[in-house]
């Protein structure tokens, strides 16, 4: 089982559009950054605006992702997880959600 990280700073998080159908986020990942524990209840979808590789830590196990800049991809509701980066450069993406 992994814990939550305490030595990495929070990544950066702007809401652009919060109304009755969606809600849009930019997340920011500088080198070192993370989102935190949490949980989606919404269907989403993620455009990568940059390139490159996230870890995704879930109570149960630890594996990284590839990021493509404008493959977008689609994820339902699941279980907790905390993504960071772990990498050298900043990655960015866009998380549409649908209420």
């Amino acid at each position: 089982m992994t814990s939550p990280s305490t030595s990495l700073r929070p990544a950066q998080s702007t809401v652009q559009l919060d109304d009755a159908n969606f809600r849009v986020t930019e997340w920011r990942f500088a080198p070192g950054t993370e989102t935190g524990w949490h949980a989606h209840a919404l269907d989403y979808v993620v455009v990568p605006m940059s390139t490159g590789e996230l870890t995704l830590n879930t109570r149960d196990a630890v594996s990284t992702f590839q990021l493509t800049a404008g493959a977008s991809y689609t994820r339902a509701p699941g279980p907790e997880h905390n993504i960071a980066n772990h990498g050298a450069t900043e990655i960015v993406f866009i998380e549409v959600e649908r209420k």
